[in-house]
């Protein structure tokens, strides 16, 4: 437990449109930075590592009249510096996707027939980065060949038994391990701990190679999307499904499941064997979508329910 007693505040001017509400808390329950982050009342408190520092967050929507601020209280262990105080409001910009102009995707949107529809319930919904590389490398190995409950519960437990925990505004926040601490673990103990499966020796593998340095989020993002995704698929454990995940750049991440919903919307049956048609759905994707098809699979499955009822068809990831 670190108690983060120093705290500053922060206040970011996205650019419009940019719902707060759906950006940090998504309606498919996608977690900002944690899985252990509270979100209550339009506040969100979460906790990240920043330049090998662990800071503490308190954020929501300016209340202002006619403002739509992001109001960010961030708590540390020692009054910060100006440095890094700059270095946390750039860093949360950038997390945050404040400056991301979504003016093309929602006029690609506005003309397709199964975009269109998201747009009613998600406008302003802005896709964040994860809170480094590691942490959504973890998600992206615990997705693969699980249904999402549980993937939830090996990613809850490496966090419990190997995570940090916050503690910040009368808040405990639990945060993904860093990688340098499961490079010392042995694949038996994590996979027997955290019930990982085959997955344990991955993440060991994985924790290494990090640890010993590789690109961050920010300097993949600055690759571009294909260059990132064959440096991504360099990794122990990555192959296409989880590097379109973690590819900064964007992606269109089809697996099994996510085959099912897409074969349902593009050919309006669901697949027979969505392994196999796995790549014919995915090439579809990234030509109805082209450089928005992140956007588009985002928007999608953040939507699930209303589109359901909308296109009159089931549509569920698992």
């Amino acid at each position: 437990m670190t108690k983060l007693n120093s705290r500053f505040r922060i206040v970011l001017n996205p650019k419009r449109p940019y719902d707060f509400g759906l950006t940090v808390h998504k309606p498919a329950g996608w977690s900002l930075f944690s899985s252990f982050e509270v979100y209550e009342n339009g506040k969100l408190w979460t906790a990240l590592h920043i330049g090998n520092r662990l800071v503490g967050l308190k954020l929501h929507a300016s209340g202002r009249r006619n403002a739509r601020d992001i109001v960010i209280d961030a708590f540390t262990e020692k009054k910060p510096g100006k440095v890094f105080v700059n270095l946390v409001r750039g860093t949360l910009r950038a997390k945050l996707s404040a400056d991301e102009d979504l003016k093309d995707f929602y006029s690609l949107a506005k003309r397709d027939k199964i975009l269109t529809n998201t747009l009613k319930d998600l406008y302003g919904m802005h896709s964040t980065e994860d809170a480094d590389l590691f942490s959504i490398a973890l998600l992206a190995i615990t997705l693969q060949m699980a249904p999402l409950k549980r993937s939830e519960e090996m990613l809850d437990s490496l966090i419990r038994n190997y995570g940090e925990v916050a503690e910040f505004d009368d808040r405990k926040v639990g945060v993904p391990p860093l990688p340098q601490t499961l490079a010392n673990i042995s694949a038996k103990e994590l996979k027997s701990r955290c019930k990982l499966g085959y997955r344990a020796r991955y993440i060991v593998k994985l924790a290494a190679v990090i640890s010993r340095g590789f690109p961050s989020l920010e300097e993949l993002r600055c690759l571009g999307q294909d260059e990132a995704k064959n440096k991504i698929m360099t990794l122990p454990g990555i192959g296409d499904y989880s590097a379109d995940i973690i590819n900064p750049g964007g992606g269109f991440p089809i697996d099994v499941w996510s085959a099912d919903v897409f074969g349902k919307l593009f050919y309006g049956k669901e697949p027979k064997n969505g392994r196999k048609e796995i790549k014919r759905i995915k090439k579809e994707g990234v030509k109805r979508w082209g450089l928005w098809s992140w956007y588009a699979f985002f928007y999608v499955v953040n939507d699930l329910e209303n589109l359901s009822k909308r296109l009159g068809i089931t549509l569920r990831l698992q």
